[in-house]
């Protein structure tokens, strides 16, 4: 049994990988455009410096990763459903687990292939220096980002149909790159809208980052970062216990 589950998961991840890689509408902008807004931003505009180039490694790691998270899970499942894919996986014998696992390892893959650009054009083009430590937390942590945001896709899927979950996701995905302070720091927002940011997690995993490559917090005081991932764990909790109700809901 332990066997035909692991064979199942693989299966699924192969399917996963072929579905990518034959939709290049999903690919480029999930690979490119956040290499190119960090490229644009660190190191293309005049007198950004070091110091902007590495704050902006840390925020835009986590903004690398939302979208492979949000779009993969909110319209991936959204159209699986309108097409009858997953009444029909499940009256197979594949455990549901398989279906969830593979989609989630694909979503690290490709967050790893949006990540790994930008390391490199922070280091040999902004001339970025860390502790190699400092690096594999970064990176550690920035890949652990997807797991808040997939479920946030996953509570899409299966609430939205496929045309409303790409508006819903464009919205959160945009909405919480914004507002969470990962092109412009939250401290330069208005007050009312820095509140709203710290209840983010989005705006939270970007403090953690920020504190690992040393550059001063968003929100303009000291910063806690256990505090901080604290608030992730409670938030992504919550949104996990969301999407497995969206779940719930829709198989009945």
């Amino acid at each position: 049994m332990q066997f035909l589950s692991l064979n199942a998961f693989f299966n699924e991840c192969g399917a996963e990988i072929l579905k990518a890689v034959r939709a290049p509408e999903y690919i480029l902008p999930t690979l490119v455009l956040p290499v190119a807004f960090y490229a644009l931003f660190a190191f293309a505009i005049p007198n950004s410096g070091v110091d902007s180039a590495r704050y902006l490694l840390a925020t835009y790691g986590v903004f690398a990763v939302m979208g492979p998270a949000i779009f993969g899970f909110g319209v991936g499942v959204a159209n699986e459903r309108d097409r009858g894919w997953l009444d029909l996986k499940r009256a197979s014998p594949a455990p549901a687990a398989s279906y969830i696992g593979a989609k989630i390892m694909v979503t690290l893959i490709f967050a790893s292939l949006a990540l790994i650009p930008i390391y490199l054009a922070a280091g040999f083009g902004a001339d970025v220096t860390m502790a190699r430590s400092a690096w594999f937390m970064l990176f550690g942590l920035h890949l652990l980002s997807v797991l808040p945001f997939i479920f946030i896709g996953l509570a899409l899927g299966f609430s939205f149909g496929s045309n409303g979950a790409v508006a819903i996701s464009n919205i959160v995905f945009l909405g919480m790159a914004a507002l969470g302070g990962l092109w412009i720091p939250a401290f330069l927002f208005p007050s009312a809208l820095q509140t709203f940011a710290a209840n983010l997690p989005s705006f939270q995993l970007a403090e953690i980052a920020l504190a690992i490559v040393g550059a001063p917090s968003q929100s303009g005081v000291d910063r806690m970062p256990m505090h901080n991932l604290t608030i992730v764990a409670i938030m992504t909790t919550i949104l996990a216990g969301l999407a497995f109700w969206a779940w719930a809901r829709q198989r009945n």
